[in-house]
């Protein structure tokens, strides 16, 4: 039962992933962001509808819920999917740090490049540090979010990864609040595993 929730789950993202992709590409030249954002962030939405719908997957949200102050950085652990999902538009308009190869998946990566995201080359790490922080002061001063992973990559659950300092170091500099989130994703919906589990997710 819980291969074929899952496998029903994974059918209607996919499939959904490739409608707002194309979308996003249609509408990239012709809406201004704010609408792109609203609109392709619908995809978010519905895969959070969808796997609660289908794998009995929900979430419950533990303190702080929004900062009073905007734009604010968030910095969030990395260990599953749900996370770059649920963050991009919890927290949105918010512009996520990524690496740039993400942007070259067709339908997943149209979609993210309409959302005004950070690409870096993590081949070379100096200058992907001068781009988060030039780019991110930009975004900022245009009334995004900042999403970072400060860990850099998905991390296993229960695990600790290095934390760059490249967030708290644009925070700084451009004195903005910063929200840390922590969560147990992976409990749920593992990275690079097909079934997922229903439990609570906060």
């Amino acid at each position: 039962m819980l291969y074929f929730r899952s496998f029903l789950f994974y059918a209607g993202h996919h499939l959904s992933g490739i409608v707002i992709g194309t979308v996003a590409v249609l509408i990239w030249p012709i809406m201004p962001y704010a609408w792109r954002w609203r609109i392709v962030t619908l995809w978010n939405r519905f895969t959070m509808f969808w796997l609660r719908l289908c794998c009995g997957i929900r979430f419950q949200i533990i303190g702080q819920r929004r900062p009073e102050q905007y734009p604010c950085i968030v910095l969030a652990k990395h260990q599953s999917t749900w996370e770059t999902m649920f963050l991009q538009y919890y927290f949105g308009p918010v512009s996520t740090i990524l690496k740039k190869e993400l942007l070259r998946i067709p339908f997943f990566g149209w979609g993210l490049a309409t959302t005004r995201p950070i690409a870096i080359d993590r081949s070379n790490p100096v200058q992907a540090l001068k781009d988060v922080k030039k780019k991110g002061l930009a975004r900022l001063q245009q009334g995004n979010n900042l999403l970072i992973f400060p860990e850099g990559t998905r991390i296993p659950l229960g695990q600790v990864g290095n934390y760059a300092r490249s967030g708290a170091d644009i925070a700084c500099t451009a004195g903005a609040p910063i929200v840390p989130v922590a969560h147990n994703a992976a409990e749920c919906w593992p990275h690079k595993e097909f079934i997922n589990t229903p439990a609570l997710s906060p």
